[in-house]
């Protein structure tokens, strides 16, 4: 597979994918259905854990003859092995871990990453002190598996497929105009305007943002007067997968985390503040000979979202990150304590579990 999530050869152009598509709905123009999301959640948002970095300091120098030196940094060496094998304690200048990046997610993991040290982010490495260091910048971080026939496409329209669902990922949580508060014209004309539901959500979600029509449960918007994305990298770490849906429906299941390092907005400053996404979507591209679609749009069969630091019940339709200076000496008193990154907990547990408060992130 190519970089791109294309199976390498046998990827379809953009004209002929549209063209197969027009033709197969014109050749049905009384699709008997127009589909509907079954689902949608939010989850408690849990408030970010106040930073407690420790003071680091490196130890001084020891000078010695040549083999006393050599000695020493072979100890160096094993103790790093003994008590750092994930290689998260030493940094790059950009902030990459010293050890290599992490594999990509093929399946689902059986434990949270390990414990970092609590080194506080800054401008220059924004994800410091996090696991997300070593996870792939941007779509790098979204596994696309490999295409093979499935339901009424073939294997060449499933890597299409697989491609498009990936694209509305990029534009609906990865795209900077997206962070900058502007609406996400490229997601949504990517989705089924026949779903009546969805529609209804989005027009309600941008002009009146509520807990139910909220659109950060698809998109990731912040308020430029308040908090704005540090640089141009987001971290993401999540996979892609697919089979057979209903009325023959090729199906395709998004479970994505996304890391944003964020910097007061208007306000100005250095400090960094981490807003941690997960969401999972779920997707038909359907049969158009049985549902009624538009060429290259997706309907949409449910979206779940799991949010940290992005604000506490505070439905204005942009995260609302908090800084560790705005905070009160006290910390958080809320019982309920989430790891942000632990994939392993699937999201029905953790929507499931919330009760529409805020709890307290056990790390960010």
């Amino acid at each position: 597979m190519g970089a791109g999530g294309e199976r390498d050869g046998s990827s379809v152009p953009d004209d002929v994918w549209e063209q197969f598509l027009r033709d197969s709905v014109d050749g049905v123009p009384d699709a008997p259905k127009e589909p509907s999301a079954r689902a949608r959640s939010a989850t408690g948002r849990p408030r970010e854990q106040p930073a407690n970095p420790r003071a680091h300091t490196p130890p001084p120098r020891r000078r010695g003859k040549g083999w006393y030196v050599a000695g020493f940094l072979v100890a160096v060496a094993l103790l790093v092995v003994a008590f750092d094998p994930w290689h998260m304690i030493g940094t790059s200048g950009d902030g990459a871990p010293a050890g290599p990046p992490l594999a990509q997610e093929s399946e689902r993991p059986t434990e949270a990453p390990p414990v970092e040290p609590a080194l506080r982010p800054t401008i220059g490495e924004p994800f410091r002190g996090s696991p997300a260091a070593r996870w792939a910048n941007g779509a790098v971080g979204i596994t696309v598996p490999a295409a093979r026939a499935t339901g009424w496409m073939s294997e060449a329209q499933v890597a299409q497929a697989l491609r498009r669902s990936r694209d509305f990922l990029v534009a609906s949580s990865l795209d900077p105009a997206v962070w900058r508060g502007e609406r996400p014209t490229r997601a949504t004309a990517l989705l089924n305007p026949h779903q009546r539901d969805v529609q209804d959500y989005l027009k309600a979600s941008f002009e009146a943002p509520s807990a139910e029509n909220d659109p950060l449960l698809l998109f990731s918007r912040f308020d430029p007067a308040r908090a704005r994305v540090a640089g141009d990298v987001v971290k993401t770490r999540g996979r892609i997968s697919y089979g057979p849906g209903e009325r023959g429906a090729l199906q395709v299941t998004t479970d994505v985390t996304y890391v944003y390092p964020v910097t007061r907005g208007t306000a100005g400053g250095d400090e960094i503040a981490r807003t941690i996404v997960r969401r999972e979507i779920v997707l038909n591209w359907d049969d158009p000979s049985k549902i009624i679609t538009e060429p290259g749009t997706v309907s949409l069969v449910s979206y779940k979202t799991h949010m940290t630091n992005g604000g506490c019940d505070d439905h204005t339709g942009y995260f609302a990150p908090e800084f560790d200076s705005d905070r009160p000496a006290e910390g958080a008193t809320e019982d309920r304590t989430v790891d942000p990154y632990d994939r392993a907990r699937p999201m029905d547990e953790l929507t499931g579990a919330a009760d529409g408060g805020c709890g307290t992130a056990s790390r960010t």
